[in-house]
């Protein structure tokens, strides 16, 4: 019983980065922090991107709540689930590396997948690279992915009202 709360926390901590993750993809990375971002959004050979400088920010964060959880840097009033916090911040970036790097941009494997839900993650993201530009857009999350259907026609709307330049492959 002493294992649940911490796993709980891990997993909680999980969720709460792709919401996280979201809300910064969203807001800031189409945002102010564009500059960082926009060459993930253009072509290169280059074995880096700028918008890498994004997985430090998130080290970092994990980095913080195991140091807040722990006792030798916090002494005896450390936080105990900041080092729970930390592993899940900890996974996400794991799961973010496989998926969005390994799967959907192909950086570190070759697998395109035929059918299931690692197919509707595939199709969900390259919609969001459909757009030119910061402008509008759809699917910011990293792990969960709605329906490229509803996706489409969201785009179809933002190009028809002017919010945003879609790419004529994207089918919308």
């Amino acid at each position: 019983m002493d294992i649940l709360l911490p796993i709980l926390i891990v997993l909680a901590s999980v969720v709460a980065m792709e919401w996280i993750a979201w809300a910064s993809h969203k807001y800031i990375m189409h945002g102010w922090g564009w500059a960082w971002h926009r060459d993930h959004h253009e072509p290169h050979d280059n074995l880096l991107e700028k918008n890498d400088l994004y997985g430090l920010v998130g080290a970092a964060m994990s980095i913080s709540m195991f140091a807040i959880g722990s006792p030798l840097v916090m002494g005896e009033a450390a936080w105990w689930p900041g080092t729970w916090i930390g592993l899940g911040i900890l996974f996400y970036g794991i799961i973010y590396t496989l998926v969005h790097d390994g799967l959907v941009h192909q950086r570190y494997f070759k697998w395109v997948p035929k059918r299931g839900y690692a197919k509707r993650l595939v199709q969900s993201h390259k919609l969001h690279h459909a757009t030119v530009g910061k402008e509008g857009g759809v699917s910011f999350g990293f792990v969960f992915a709605r329906d490229p259907a509803k996706l489409k026609a969201e785009l179809k709307r933002q190009r028809e009202a002017g919010i945003a330049i879609v790419r004529d492959s994207a089918g919308a």
